[in-house]
């Protein structure tokens, strides 16, 4: 500000010294006062020379500051929102506000704002100045500012609206971008590529239209602007050459005069387009500010009470518990499930899709709370904890496994960063993934491509069971990890198993029939109630739903049997 000021005042400054130059140098013939002149010119010019330098480097320096703490606090936010948030919004579209909008704030703030201000100062230094040097011009030029005002507010309201939707199409353009990219493989295979060519054209016409227009609104704004103040710049020469040639004012006054209208001129037309660019910035802040003001769903008022007692034993409580997904809040998901799974117990889940299987996981490692009933973790009511401190107690192995982008080691150590090289290597034994990692080109430092391009389905599973035993957590919770695998990486992934499951508490979302034998109870769900519960030889004999997913599902090994 300081230096904004300085420079502002600076080039304020320049028309008293043309005034100077007009009627002490030029108009006296004095050489000794023509250099003066000069000399106070170039002083000038190397004062605001170093001002501009301090002032650029200053508020760039501030634009990228305050985007990179922008960018830090719309992350560290979206990280901690629930995934309900993400199943009703497009990753992408968020990704896009994350990169462009704040891209657009960085512009603004590290130049824009600056530009803004600078000409704000000029404006009204310049008017101020006027008046000190001829208030009957002066008087012109004010008279004249209404009409300037009035279409420079019109057209700023209509190119903010525009700049918001702008923004919206440019994030359709993104999406629609990472989604085929990101699944071109079956783009390719089902040879889709000339209609999505054509989505794709329209919208990147409906973002170019939406762009047109607001350019359009712009170039108006910046049009009538420049056209207004400039005609009035043109009466007050008129007028001032008049008064020069009746001798009731200098050559050097309307000099000054001029230079300082064509000075406030610059400058209203200046903040004409700024406006523009400000109204954009703000369509970009507002949906920045959207994503910070989503509130997640779960429950702060009771988080955070309780702690868990150490060492965590692993006992599980439903107690008629209920839930229906907040998108879908007149179907129910779970309904009035209560059971106790003891520490230490190996549970399968069994049931048909839909049957509310993964949604108890989800409930479990509290990415959503019950509507109704409680969900007790050693007997603590999981709404009481955190959930860092919920989630520590559970180890995920999904169906598909999350790989990331980043080195084998990197990924193995997701569950506990700051785990050893040892530590991993051992994780990875017992997986029986430690020979095959390492036959990669640099062993645990080998680089995956996203979602772990590159690794077989087998890999990628028993690299997510190394993470899941280094996590070393009291819970396991396992979406079977088998279903998907050819023979002889089920066969590996099986062997890894029991030294994953060993004391732990465990839930088995189970697809194969190896899984459910072994467990201590079955747990039979269908539309999100819990049928039965028993041993797999009790459950064929008395449920006739069990007994006919074991027929379908596990005809094979139970023709073994």
């Amino acid at each position: 500000m300081t230096a904004l000021v300085i420079t502002a005042g600076i080039t304020l400054s320049l028309g008293q010294g043309l005034r100077i130059l007009v009627d002490q140098g030029l108009a006296t013939q004095s050489p000794e006062m023509l250099a003066q002149s000069v000399g106070l010119f170039f002083l000038l010019v190397l004062g605001l020379a170093v001002g501009s330098f301090t002032r650029f480097y200053l508020v760039s320096w501030i634009g990228e500051r305050v985007v990179a703490d922008i960018r830090k606090q719309v992350f560290n936010h979206l990280i901690d929102l629930h995934p309900g948030f993400y199943e009703q919004n497009r990753s992408l579209e968020i990704q896009s506000r994350f990169t462009a909008d704040t891209t657009v704030l960085q512009s603004v703030i590290g130049s824009t704002v600056s530009i803004a201000l600078r000409n704000l100062l000029m404006l009204f230094g310049g008017i101020a100045l006027l008046f000190i040097t001829n208030p009957k011009l002066a008087s012109v030029i004010i008279f004249g500012f209404p009409v300037v005002i009035v279409p420079i507010l019109f057209y700023g309201r209509r190119v903010r609206k525009l700049s918001r939707l702008s923004q919206d199409r440019v994030a359709d353009v993104g999406s629609y971008v990472g989604e085929n990219l990101a699944q071109i493989k079956t783009v390719q295979a089902f040879n889709h590529q000339p209609v999505d060519r054509e989505r794709f054209a329209a919208v990147a016409e409906n973002a170019f239209a939406i762009a047109r227009d607001r350019i359009r609104q712009r170039a108006w704004l910046m049009t009538i602007a420049i056209t207004l103040v400039m005609g009035a710049v043109g009466i007050v020469i008129w007028i001032g050459g008049l008064d020069v040639i009746a001798g009731r004012t200098s050559p050097g006054e309307l000099a000054a005069f001029v230079f300082y209208s064509l000075l406030v001129g610059v400058s209203a037309g200046a903040l004409s387009e700024v406006i523009g660019e400000l109204q954009r910035a703000a369509g970009a802040a507002a949906r920045i500010f959207e994503l910070l003001q989503t509130q997640t769903e779960i429950d702060p008022e009771a988080t955070g009470s309780r702690t868990l007692t150490e060492p965590v034993q692993g006992e599980i409580e439903f107690r008629n518990v209920s839930f229906r997904y907040p998108a879908r809040p007149d179907v129910t998901v779970i309904r009035d499930l209560s059971v106790t799974i003891r520490a230490g117990e190996t549970i399968a889940l069994v049931g048909p899709s839909g049957a509310g299987k993964s949604t108890l996981f989800d409930l479990l490692l509290r990415f959503y709370d019950p509507q109704e009933g409680q969900i007790l973790i050693d007997g603590f009511d999981s709404r009481h904890l955190t959930p860092a401190d919920l989630r520590r107690c559970f180890a995920l192995v999904p169906q598909t496994p999350a790989l990331f982008h980043g080195t084998i080691a990197d990924n193995i150590r997701y569950a506990r960063p700051e785990a050893s090289l040892e530590e991993v290597i051992t994780a990875a034994r017992t997986a029986h993934a430690h020979k095959f990692i390492e036959r990669l080109p640099a062993g645990y430092e080998t680089t995956l491509g996203d979602v772990g391009l590159g690794l077989s389905g087998g890999q990628k599973q028993r690299l997510a069971i190394a993470r899941a035993l280094l996590a070393d957590a009291p819970i396991l919770l396992l979406d079977e990890a088998t279903s998907a695998l050819d023979a002889e990486s089920e066969y590996l992934v099986q062997q890894a198993m029991p030294e994953l499951m060993a004391g732990r508490t465990t839930l088995v979302i189970a697809h194969r029939l190896a899984t459910v034998r072994h467990a201590d109870r079955i747990l039979v769900m269908d539309q999100g109630q819990l049928l039965d519960a028993g041993r797999h030889d009790e459950l064929v004999g008395r449920n006739s739903l069990y007994a006919r997913l074991a027929a379908l599902q596990f005809r094979d090994s139970a023709g073994e049997s």
